[in-house]
């Protein structure tokens, strides 16, 4: 069974919300060009996304090899163009082979999208003041299925437990999980990371507890600072500030940091990353958050390396790319994001939720926007 006793990583909100380093309550920014950077979030993420599945976790050995077969560039500039697992259908929607560079017809199903889309449904339904219950209830209507620790809370819900002890007997609490949520909640806050994290606190809580609820919190904020960011690395800057500064990962964001010279390539920046994190699992919240940290330093302002270079370094590579493409797409706008990532979507996003398996991008971006109305 869970249990924390550890006060510089609470998992209550009002400590977390004291713990945060000075300077945390930061005042909320209007973004100009709104629609254009909502637009870019939403397909950055989904673009990010739909590079990584292909080579999901693989290391990067295995990734320059499949690079070499099938005469794609490495670090990927443009969609893979082969696989070593064609067959495979994707949470039971799509084919790997329909995330290749000749077969995408759309942005295609899987959980990095899916919990946009569902997010998006809670927002909607129940307001930025949704409670823990409304999650849950959420979750029974429209998700059939899950991974790791939201697997665990959704069997836990189904078998009767209450949501705020969904995740006290789970074994993934601290791993990437929350974070892959948090982009609704950032969309929803444009530029009020305060707001976002906060938004963003019940969500983690149903499946998360310490890094893993800071995770989210971390990925909702950046990404809410991104929209008014003169740099994606600046965002990341004032996302770190909603999070509890003794945790684990605060302190390992302000090391990625300190080692910033050091990351020069993809290699390297894996290299450090083994190096500092090699006892954490390779789905951890704390080292793949660091990966999101390295790519934004190699790719700067230019979208397409910011992806690239985050899908070479690995780990949970899906997870984030789709990160990295939601905050440069937030702090660049769909104007500086090459039309060959998006231009087969075909304004079609597809998830594996109950009735809302399909769904029009543009459709996506209008509703996120009016949420900040």
């Amino acid at each position: 069974m869970y249990s924390n006793n550890n006060p510089k990583q609470p998992d209550l909100l009002n400590e977390i919300l004291a713990n945060r380093p000075e300077g945390a309550d930061i005042a909320a920014k209007t973004p100009d060009n709104f629609r254009n950077r909502m637009k870019g979030a939403v397909i950055g993420r989904f673009a990010g996304c739909m590079l990584g599945v292909p080579v999901e976790n693989y290391g990067i050995l295995r990734m320059q090899a499949i690079a070499d077969e099938t005469g794609t560039t490495f670090p990927p500039v443009t969609y893979w163009k082969g696989t070593d697992r064609p067959h495979y259908i994707h949470y039971n929607v799509n084919p790997i082979e329909e995330y290749l560079e000749d077969n995408i017809c759309c942005a295609a199903s899987d959980d990095d999208v899916t919990y946009v889309i569902l997010n998006l449904l809670l927002l909607e339904k129940y307001g930025k003041n949704y409670s823990l219950d409304d999650v849950a209830q959420l979750w029974l209507d429209y998700l059939p299925m899950a991974c790791t620790a939201e697997d665990e809370a959704l069997r836990q819900l189904k078998a009767g437990t209450k949501p705020e002890f969904a995740a006290n007997f789970n074994g993934y609490v601290e791993w990437i999980g929350a974070a892959i949520r948090a982009d609704a909640f950032g969309y929803a806050c444009a530029g009020d990371p305060v707001n976002a994290a906060k938004v963003s606190y019940n969500d983690a809580y149903l499946t998360h507890r310490q890094n893993g609820i800071y995770g989210e919190m971390f990925c909702a904020a950046a990404i809410a600072a991104a929209f008014t960011a003169e740099t994606p690395l600046d965002a990341i800057r004032e996302g770190m500030k909603q999070i509890p500064e003794e945790s684990d990962l605060y302190q390992s964001l302000q090391w990625a940091f300190s080692v910033q010279d050091r990351v020069t390539c993809y290699q390297k920046a894996r290299i450090l990353i083994d190096e500092k994190f090699g006892s954490y699992h390779p789905v951890h919240t704390v080292n793949n958050m660091i990966a999101i940290v390295f790519a934004l330093m190699l790719g700067g302002n230019d979208f397409e390396k910011c992806i690239s270079e985050c899908i070479a370094i690995g780990l949970d590579n899906d997870c984030t790319g789709a990160t990295v493409g939601s905050i440069t797409g937030a702090c660049l706008g769909i104007d500086a994001i090459p039309a060959h990532w998006y231009d087969r979507f075909n304004d079609k996003v597809m998830s594996y939720l109950v009735d809302n398996r399909e769904n029009s991008i543009e459709s996506v971006v209008d509703r996120f926007v009016k949420l900040n109305g």
